[in-house]
C-alpha cells in the first residue's frame, strides 16, 4: 500500500492516515458557511496541516441529505482559489471532493492530486478519463441514490454484501480505465440508516479483502447524533469511538473535521493494534 501523491509517498499500511475536511460551502451539515471566504479557508487549511492532517479534502458542494445541487461554475469558483493557494503553502496532498469531471479537472490543474468522488464515477462518464489524464488517485465511495434523496428510506437485504458488490464493480471499471491508485470508501452515512452504518462498521474488516486502502468518513455524522441525541459540534466523542473501531477493523485513512483530536485517537489505536509495541512509538 505504498502510494505516491506527487512528490509525497505514504505507506498507507504503516499507520492510520488522516484526511482533514475543508468545506467551502454555505450549507454543509457541520461547518457550512465557516470557510466560505478565501482567507478563512486558507487559514483553516493551514490549521488542518499543522494539526497533523496527511491529506486535505476540499469540497465546494454540500453532500448532506437533502442538499441542493451546485453548478459546475459555482463549484469551481469556490474550490479552485483555495486549492491553488493551499498547494503552494502546504506539503501534503490535496483532494477535491466532487463528482463532476469539469470541477475535478480544474482542481487538478490548480494543484489537487486526488479526486474523492461520492458517486464512484457513476454520475459523470468523463471522470475516469480526467483522473487518468492527470495521473491522479481516486476515492471510490458507495452511495445509494443521490444526496438529495439518499436518506428517503434506503433499504438493503444485506448492506455489507451490496456495498461490496458495488465497490467491486467500480474497482473493475477504474482499473479498466487505467487508474493506478485507488482508495475505497463504503460510504458511512450515504443512503444508509443507523443499522446499516453500524453493520458496515462491525463488518469493516471484510472490505480489506479487496487489497486496496480503505477510507472511512464517520466525522460528526447524523447516525452519531441519533445515538447521542447531540448536534454535530458535540459528536467528537462519538466520532472517536467509531474511528477507534474502524482502525482496529482495517481502515487506513480516516476523513474527519477534528484533525488534532482524531490524530491522537489514531496514534493510540495504532499502538494498541501494533504487533510490535516498541515500533509504534
Amino acid at each position: 500500500m505504498k502510494y505516491k501523491f506527487g512528490e509525497k509517498e505514504y505507506d498507507l499500511a504503516s499507520r492510520t492516515h488522516i484526511m482533514g475536511v475543508l468545506n467551502v460551502t454555505p450549507d454543509s451539515f457541520s461547518d457550512g458557511g465557516k470557510y466560505l471566504g478565501l482567507e478563512q479557508a486558507i487559514v483553516q487549511g493551514l490549521k488542518l496541516a499543522e494539526d497533523g492532517a496527511d491529506f486535505i479534502d476540499v469540497g465546494g458542494e454540500s453532500t448532506r441529505p437533502g442538499s441542493e445541487l451546485v453548478s459546475v461554475e459555482e463549484e469551481i469558483r469556490r474550490v479552485v482559489p483555495v486549492i491553488n493557494a493551499l498547494s503552494k503553502k502546504v506539503n501534503i496532498p490535496i483532494s477535491i471532493d466532487t463528482s463532476k469531471s469539469d470541477t475535478a479537472e480544474a482542481a487538478l490543474q490548480a494543484g489537487a492530486i486526488i479526486v474523492n468522488d461520492i458517486s464512484a464515477m457513476t454520475f459523470d462518464a468523463k471522470m475516469a478519463s480526467v483522473v487518468v489524464k492527470y495521473r491522479a488517485s481516486i476515492v471510490l465511495m458507495h452511495m445509494k441514490g443521490a444526496p438529495q434523496t439518499m436518506q428517503e428510506n434506503p433499504t438493503y437485504e444485506n448492506v455489507t454484501a451490496e456495498v461490496k458488490q458495488f465497490l467491486s464493480e467500480r474497482l473493475f471499471a477504474a482499473k479498466e480505465a487505467g487508474i493506478e491508485q485507488i482508495i475505497i470508501d463504503p460510504g458511512i452515512g450515504f443512503g444508509k440508516k443507523i443499522e446499516h452504518n453500524i453493520q458496515l462498521l462491525r463488518e469493516l474488516k471484510s472490505f480489506t479483502s479487496f487489497g486496496y486502502p480503505l477510507l472511512i468518513g464517520p466525522s460528526r455524522k447524523a447516525f452519531l447524533g441519533a445515538i447521542l441525541h447531540l448536534p454535530p459540534n458535540e459528536r467528537i466523542e462519538g466520532t472517536a469511538a467509531v474511528v477507534t473501531s474502524a482502525i482496529l477493523n482495517g481502515a487506513n485513512i480516516i476523513r474527519v473535521h477534528d484533525v488534532k483530536e482524531m490524530k491522537r485517537v489514531a496514534m493510540v489505536t495504532d499502538a494498541l493494534k501494533s504487533e510490535h509495541i516498541q515500533a509504534a512509538f
